[in-house]
């Protein structure tokens, strides 16, 4: 879900964010539901259907980074 928050921050496509999460186009659905249910990403009906992180899902990947952060890294 991370990554998915950090695709959409410049608006991505569906297809955009498959591929620069590393999921697929049947396990990507029940994430993006998961965060616009949760307003942590919009959905944009234009020429293409974008999806954009909202500014309460900034806010949660920078706490999540924050987190990251203060636990090093892990491996």
């Amino acid at each position: 879900m991370v990554a998915i928050l950090k695709t959409c921050i410049g608006g991505a496509n569906k297809t955009k964010v498959v591929y620069q999460s590393n999921l697929n186009f049947r396990t990507v659905n029940p994430y993006l539901e998961r965060l616009i249910e949760r307003d942590l990403i919009c959905v944009e009906q234009g020429k293409l259907l974008l999806y954009r992180t909202t500014d309460r899902g900034e806010e949660v990947l920078r706490d999540f980074e924050k987190v990251y952060d203060a636990l090093g890294e892990m491996g």
